[in-house]
């Protein structure tokens, strides 16, 4: 009887795969509007950047807000050997995401395998002003405040990709390859690692898992997504400028894990649609989107800190300051009724 259980469990399982499948494939064929599929290629890209944070922040537990700088060094790799260089995408592809993987990895090696908590936050956030200010002033190589315009698109084997369409099915190939590597290494043995320093570092060393450099292949597997990520933003956007690196775009970044769901790749997802597709629903009120991404973020804070498909314990980091807030928030108002 059991049995049978997990074989029916698995047959609904894979008939949810073959749907998701088929509506995927479809939504080129339903949705006619290019701009609708501009935005949702847009969505697509956001996806392997969340993903591929949720991995360090989710699942790792590590306060990681730097991320552009990444995908910074992957958009602008693309973009200066395609624009100056004029080498082809199979060749700016991987040196981009090469660049970023070892920068990712410098990153790391330095500063977050040795630290811990709200540390990993600011060294990951002046990390990417640091390389932000580079972009900006390296006038001669990057451009500097003008930016890197009319990169080329994608060309493979002879075949360019010049619609909207065909970059939605290429960039769907990406995501679903990015989704596979993770969900991989978070079912892994070493993903059971990442995890047991999530919840308990002192405990993880005890065991004799080798906390240092968990945390730092765990980070530099993080930023080599990020760079896929933004290698694929350069070809499509045909534009790199330092303002799409700043830190607001890194907290962005992570605002998407934090209202999706730490530690859940679906949630990774939802949460990068709902803040790619914010701006766009509300455009009149374009101005206040800080604003409004700012009450979010309080809210889920207080409600659901976790995020809304979250799949992590009280001991995770964010967990712990959402329900501080709300412990604090519980008092204000007991003691504005006491008055």
């Amino acid at each position: 009887m059991l049995e049978n259980f997990f074989r029916e469990k698995n047959k609904r399982r894979y008939a949810g795969y073959a749907l998701t499948a088929l509506v995927l494939l479809c939504i080129p064929l339903v949705i006619t509007n290019g701009y609708h599929i501009r935005v949702i290629n847009f969505i697509i890209i956001y996806c392997i950047i969340s993903v591929s944070i949720n991995l360090i922040g989710g699942y790792g537990g590590q306060l990681a807000m730097g991320h552009a700088c990444y995908v910074g060094v992957a958009a602008y790799a693309t973009a200066i050997l395609g624009v100056s260089y004029g080498w082809p995408f199979w060749i700016t592809f991987p040196v981009s995401i090469l660049l970023a993987t070892i920068y990712g990895f410098l990153t790391a090696i330095v500063c977050v395998g040795r630290i811990r908590g709200d540390y990993v936050m600011i060294v990951t956030m002046g990390v990417s002003e640091i390389t932000r200010i580079f972009f900006i002033n390296a006038v001669s190589l990057t451009g500097g405040p003008m930016g890197i315009p009319q990169v080329p698109g994608i060309t493979i084997f002879s075949f360019a990709f010049t619609s909207s369409k065909q970059y939605y099915y290429l960039f769907l190939i990406f995501l679903l390859f990015t989704i596979f590597v993770i969900r991989s290494i978070v079912y892994s043995k070493f993903g059971r690692a990442i995890v047991a320093i999530r919840e308990d570092e002192v405990a993880a060393k005890a065991m004799g898992i080798q906390v240092n450099w968990t945390k730092i292949i765990t980070f530099t597997i993080s930023a080599a997504f990020a760079g896929l990520a933004g290698a694929l933003l350069a070809h499509y956007n045909r534009f790199v400028g330092p303002m799409q690196f700043d830190l607001d775009e890194g907290l962005l970044y992570f605002q998407m894990i934090i209202i999706g769901g730490l530690g859940s790749i679906s949630g990774s997802i939802l949460g990068a649609a709902i803040l790619v597709l914010i701006p766009e629903l509300f455009r009149g009120i374009a101005e206040y989107r800080t604003i409004f991404y700012g009450l979010i973020m309080v809210i889920m804070m207080v409600v659901k800190p976790q995020g809304l498909l979250g799949n992590v314990g009280s001991d995770h980091v964010v967990v712990r300051f959402g329900n501080a807030i709300k412990r604090s928030v519980t008092r204000l108002f007991k003691h504005k009724g006491a008055e």
